[in-house]
């Protein structure tokens, strides 16, 4: 599925474990088909949300492979292949391509965080040995560097360089990127809380949380700026910052899977460092999520 054309509402799919921490293949498809039938324009696999960092490489991989399988070509399917090794970002990026891929999230050097050069090697050395659209990752709070704006703009001129996930929070980051943005380069919102700002700036769409939970409502927040009807666009984002904002109450993806399982999607199971959601935390996510008619 080519993905040089995709707009609107990119899920960030959670992976489904089973009580024992082993993967939950049966909820992925599920949760697959439930993304498929509720105008979903494309999915992102193995990125924060999924726990990839928890995951071996035999996991990533089945996970990637069950998700392009029962995608079928029916909507756009992007791998995450961060690290903070350029070489492993490189391997998982080659092997995501090999399965099918049909784009790749490619993020910031986390730990070892490196300079402005180094930040600029480490996309360009991936870039310049796949032949898939690529999404660079800009997430400063997690990763504790950022893409200057000398390297998106030197970035956004790369033949596989598709766009970035701006997920820094920082408008006048996303200000100063606005100005590298084409018809080959574009913008996704990295937080569900400034997707209406974004698309103000000429995004095109979110790589979304919000969007495992709520998946039409976020694609038609999208589609209703992209036709014309910002009015619309906004009154949704405004409607719903009380369920984004108690998704991100802990640390992502707790949050998200505590509200796929009370929707009866999944189980609420995460992996370690991550534990359950606080019995606070929990209710103000039951409340948000009975506000947006989630819940009876």
């Amino acid at each position: 599925m080519d993905m040089q054309g995709l707009t609107g509402s990119v899920v960030a799919l959670v992976t489904p474990f089973l009580e024992d921490g082993s993967i939950d293949f049966g909820s992925l498809e599920r949760l697959v088909d439930f993304h498929l039938e509720n105008g979903t324009d494309g999915i992102l696999v193995l990125g924060t949300t999924g726990e990839s960092s928890t995951m071996t490489d035999e996991e990533d991989l089945e996970v990637a492979k069950t998700v392009i399988d029962r995608v079928a070509g029916r909507i756009p399917v992007i791998g995450g292949a961060g690290s903070n090794s350029t070489a492993e970002s490189l391997r998982k990026a080659k092997a995501l391509e090999k399965l099918g891929a049909d784009g790749l999230l490619l993020i910031t050097p986390y730990y070892n965080k490196s300079n402005e050069e180094g930040i600029y090697r480490h996309f360009t050395t991936v870039l310049d040995q796949v032949d898939v659209p690529c999404l660079l990752y800009n997430i400063p709070g997690r990763t504790g560097c950022s893409i200057s704006e000398r390297n998106v703009a030197r970035l956004a001129t790369h033949p596989n360089a598709w766009g970035i996930k701006e997920a820094s929070g920082n408008i006048s980051y996303a200000t100063m990127v606005a100005r590298y943005l084409s018809d080959d380069f574009h913008m996704m919102s990295g937080n569900d809380d400034m997707v209406v700002p974004i698309l103000s700036l000429g995004g095109v769409g979110v790589v979304s949380v919000w969007a495992d939970v709520a998946p039409r409502t976020v694609h038609d927040m999208c589609e209703k700026w992209l036709a014309g009807d910002t009015a619309g666009a906004l009154k949704v984002q405004l409607e719903n910052l009380d369920l984004v904002h108690a998704l991100f109450g802990e640390v992502n993806p707790i949050p998200v899977k505590a509200a796929l399982a009370k929707m009866g999607l999944i189980g609420p199971t995460v992996r370690l460092p991550l534990w359950q959601l606080s019995p606070e935390a929990d209710a103000r996510l039951e409340e948000a999520m009975k506000g947006a008619g989630l819940l009876g």
